[in-house]
C-alpha cells in the first residue's frame, strides 16, 4: 500500500543531484537526433566545399583512366582486374575527407547534448521494453506526438527546400548533360554543396526547437515527489537515531584519543572539580604551550585521575581553567592574552620538578595568576 501511495503522489520536485547522477548511470540523459543530423549534413557541406576541387580532381582523373584506353589495354585480359582495382584505391581516396568528416560529426553530435557516456544498464535488456501496454502508452506519449510533429515538420521543410532548389537550379542541372566531363563534374559537386548548405540550414532551425524540448522532456521523467525527495534524504543521510549513535561513537573515539595524550602533560590545571585543561610545552620544539585534553565534569574528573597516575602536575586555577577551557580547541596553541598566565604556572612546575630532584629550593605556590577580564567566563 504504501508503494501505491508513493507512486501516486504528484511529482513535483526538481531531481536531486543523486537522481541526476544515478540516471546519467542509467544512460537516460537529453538527446537530439536533430542536432546530430544537423552536425553531419553541416560536416558533408563543409567537406564538398573544402575538398570539392580535390575529389573533382581525383574522379575526373578515374574517369579518364577508365575511358581512354589504349589498344594494348583493351586487348590485355588482366588490365581491367588492374584498372578495377586503381579505381577502388582512388575513389576511395576522394571521398575519404569528406567521410573522415562525417565520422567526427556523428561522434560530436551526440556529444554535444548530454556529454560522452557509455552506459552498460542502458543497453542491458529490460521486460519493460516488451510490455505491449507499455509501449501503447509509449506510443501517445507526449513525447512520442512531439516526434511524429518533428517528422511531419522535417519532411515538408526538407521537401519545400528540395523543391524551391530543384526549381531555381532547374537550368543549371540540365546544362550539367552538355558540358565536358571534368567541368559537368565541378558543377555537380557545387550544386550539391548549395543543396547541402540549403538542408543544413533546415535542420539547425529545427534542432533549435528540439534541443529545448530534449532538455525540458528530460527534466520532466527525473522529478520526483515529495516522498522520494525525503526517502533518498533518509538513504543518503541515514535515519535519525543511526546519525545520534555515529555522532556518540565519533564523540566517545575522539575523548579516547584525548585522554590518550593526558601522559603526555606537563600540567593538569582544573577548577577545581567542573574543568580541567592539560598543557603541554616543550621549549625547544614549541614557541607556545598547547592543549592537549580538556573536559567538565565527568570528563574533567577523569582527566584528573590520569594525571595522578602519572604523576603529573595538578593544580587549581578555576578562572584560569576555565578562560583555556573557552577559548582553545584541542592540539591549539593557547590564546596570546593568557601567555602570561600560563607562563606563571609552567614555571612553577618546572621548578617544582628540579625542587624534587634535589636542584635549587622549593619554590611559592602561585596563588594570584592574573587572567583578563575578557577572557573571564563564569
Amino acid at each position: 500500500m504504501a508503494e501505491d501511495n508513493d507512486s501516486s503522489q504528484e511529482k513535483t520536485e526538481d531531481p536531486t543531484a543523486r537522481k541526476q547522477e544515478k540516471a546519467r548511470e542509467e544512460g537516460q540523459i537529453p538527446r537530439s537526433r536533430e542536432l546530430t543530423t544537423t552536425f553531419i549534413l553541416l560536416a558533408g557541406t563543409i567537406g564538398l566545399i573544402i575538398f570539392g576541387s580535390y575529389m573533382t580532381s581525383k574522379l575526373a582523373g578515374m574517369t579518364s583512366y577508365n575511358f581512354d584506353l589504349s589498344r594494348e589495354v583493351i586487348f590485355d585480359t588482366e588490365a581491367m582486374v588492374h584498372h578495377f582495382t586503381a579505381s577502388l584505391y582512388h575513389g576511395m581516396m576522394s571521398v575519404m575527407p569528406v567521410f573522415g568528416l562525417l565520422f567526427v560529426a556523428s561522434i560530436a553530435g551526440p556529444i554535444a547534448l548530454g556529454g560522452w557516456m557509455i552506459s552498460a544498464k542502458s543497453m542491458a535488456p529490460k521486460a519493460s521494453r516488451m510490455d505491449p501496454l507499455a509501449g501503447l502508452k509509449r506510443m501517445f506519449a507526449l513525447k512520442a506526438l512531439m516526434e511524429l510533429a518533428k517528422a511531419l515538420g522535417k519532411v515538408l521543410l526538407i521537401m519545400s527546400v528540395a523543391v524551391l532548389l530543384l526549381a531555381i537550379q532547374q537550368q543549371d542541372i540540365l546544362r550539367l548533360s552538355d558540358q565536358e566531363a571534368v567541368t559537368a563534374i565541378k558543377n555537380s559537386v557545387w550544386l550539391s554543396a548549395i543543396g547541402a548548405v540549403a538542408l543544413a540550414a533546415v535542420t539547425i532551425a529545427i534542432a533549435m526547437i528540439d534541443i529545448p524540448f530534449q532538455i525540458w522532456d528530460n527534466q520532466q521523467k527525473l522529478k520526483m515527489s515529495l516522498q522520494e525527495v525525503k526517502d533518498e534524504s533518509k538513504d543518503t543521510e541515514g535515519k535519525p537515531e543511526v546519525k545520534s549513535r555515529i555522532r556518540q561513537l565519533q564523540r566517545e573515539m575522539a575523548q579516547r584519543r584525548m585522554m590518550s595524550e593526558v601522559p603526555k602533560a606537563d600540567v593538569v590545571i582544573t577548577n577545581p572539580t567542573h574543568y580541567a585543561v592539560a598543557l603541554k610545552y616543550d621549549p625547544d620544539n614549541m614557541a607556545t604551550p598547547v592543549l592537549l585534553a580538556k573536559g567538565g565534569d565527568q570528563t574533567a574528573m577523569k582527566i584528573r585521575e590520569i594525571a595522578r597516575a602519572h604523576k603529573i602536575e595538578i593544580m587549581e586555577s578555576p578562572v584560569l581553567a576555565r578562560a583555556i577551557y573557552h577559548t582553545t580547541d584541542l592540539d591549539q596553541e593557547i590564546p596570546a592574552d593568557l601567555y602570561m598566565a600560563v607562563a606563571q604556572v609552567l614555571a612553577y612546575v618546572f621548578q617544582i620538578r628540579n625542587y624534587r630532584r634535589g636542584r635549587g629550593e622549593r619554590p611559592s605556590y602561585p596563588r594570584n595568576i592574573k587572567v583578563p577580564r575578557d577572557m573571564q567566563f563564569d
